[in-house]
């Protein structure tokens, strides 16, 4: 249960008023969207800062064997765990090429609501760059209810300030935590030889 002055009690809705990085992960779980066909976590649109990135789809799992000690009656002999699936709700933005992000430059507001009677996630965002342009960004994400299979998220971004030149990027990213885990491994691992590390290297 998330205890913070940002999550308002209202009658069909969730409401997140502003944006706490301390209780990203449990954010993520409360503004989840499903149909029991496909699972999006809540992750901010352009995928950082995160708590645990998520898309399932239900069917895809890893099997894995539950060895014991001594057999017994019901026992059973493997086990299932869902596993993240190739996620396609990132959207990264550029503002005048400076990256959105809201750790960075300045976060004027921030607020997210998911209707409970439409299913509908909707996110407003107002966001000056380190470079200091200004722009409001706003999201809707939908997992159909009607066809199991679709999922589809609506992305506007308007110059709050002055006019400035924007790019979408939209990608399809797999395997990103076993990539992290492989950075991290090979940083440790020059860490303690005593080198430089680069990527790649």
């Amino acid at each position: 249960m998330i205890t913070h002055p940002a999550y308002a009690v209202e009658p069909w809705c969730v409401r997140e008023t502003a944006l706490d990085l301390d209780v990203l992960a449990q954010s993520e779980s409360v503004f989840a969207l499903s149909n029991g066909h496909i699972g999006w976590r809540g992750n901010l649109d352009e995928g950082e800062p995160h708590g645990l990135p998520g898309a399932y789809l239900n069917g895809v799992f890893e099997a894995r064997p539950l060895p014991y000690a001594e057999a017994g009656y019901g026992y059973p002999e493997s086990g299932q765990t869902v596993i993240n699936v190739t996620n396609g709700k990132l959207i990264r933005l550029l503002v005048d090429d400076q990256p959105f992000d809201v750790r960075y430059g300045h976060l004027r507001a921030h607020e997210r609501e998911l209707d409970l009677r439409t299913g509908l996630l909707s996110r407003q965002v107002e966001w000056v760059s380190p470079g200091g342009q200004g722009v409001r960004v706003r999201s809707t994400r939908l997992v159909s209810l009607v066809q199991r299979s679709v999922a589809a998220i609506c992305y506007e971004v308007e110059a709050t300030d002055t006019a400035v030149r924007v790019v979408l990027h939209s990608e399809l990213v797999a395997n990103a935590l076993r990539w992290r885990y492989s950075i991290a491994r090979d940083c440790v691992t020059s860490a303690q030889a005593g080198t430089a590390w680069r990527p790649g290297a």
